[in-house]
C-alpha cells in the first residue's frame, strides 16, 4: 500500500473521532497510573512517560534493589494488542544480554525469557491484563498495582537465588 493510501485511511479514521478519544484516554490513564504509583511508593523510581508511536506507551517503575543492578521494570501498554505488559528491562543492551544469560540458568517461575533480537527491550515480558477495562480506572489501577508488586517480588527472588 502506498503512503498516500495509508494517509487517506488515517485521515478517514481520524475523522470518525474514535482514535483521538481512545488515545487521549489511554495517555490520561497511563499518566494517572504513573502519578498514583510514584506517590504511593516513594522509595521506587518512576521514569518519564514514553508516549510512543501508537505502538506502545510505557514508563519505568523500579525499586532500588533492581535499580542498583541497572535493571528496571516497565509498565507497558501495547496499542495493537490492547494489553498491559510488565517488562524486566536493563539500562543497556550489554546488561540485558548478561541478565538474559544469567536467568536462562535459573528457574524463572513460569515467566518466559525474551529472545534477544533487535528491537526487543525486555529480558522478561509478561501480560498482566489482556482485556483492560478503562471504564473502571480505579479497579484497573489496583489490578496493575497488585501485578507489579507480585512481578517485582518474583524478579527479586529469581535474582537472589
Amino acid at each position: 500500500m502506498a503512503l498516500n493510501d495509508d494517509v487517506r485511511e488515517y485521515t478517514l479514521q481520524l475523522n470518525k473521532g474514535h482514535i483521538q478519544k481512545a488515545y487521549s484516554g489511554i495517555m490520561k490513564f497511563m499518566s494517572e497510573l504513573r502519578i498514583y504509583l510514584e506517590n504511593k511508593f516513594i522509595d521506587y523510581t518512576a521514569g518519564a512517560l514514553y508516549y510512543g508511536y501508537m505502538d506502545m506507551t510505557y514508563f519505568a517503575f523500579t525499586p532500588s534493589q533492581l535499580k542498583d543492578k541497572k535493571l528496571k521494570v516497565a509498565i507497558v501498554y501495547m496499542h495493537k494488542e490492547g494489553v498491559f505488559e510488565l517488562w524486566l528491562a536493563a539500562n543497556n543492551r550489554q546488561i540485558q544480554s548478561n541478565y538474559n544469560k544469567f536467568l536462562s540458568l535459573k528457574d524463572t517461575g513460569g515467566y518466559t525469557l525474551s529472545k534477544i533480537n533487535p528491537g526487543v527491550d525486555s529480558i522478561i515480558a509478561t501480560i498482566i491484563d489482556a482485556k483492560p477495562d478503562f471504564d473502571y480506572p480505579e479497579q484497573l489501577i489496583k489490578l496493575i498495582e497488585e501485578k507489579i508488586l507480585e512481578f517485582i517480588k518474583d524478579i527479586v527472588y529469581m535474582l537472589s537465588k
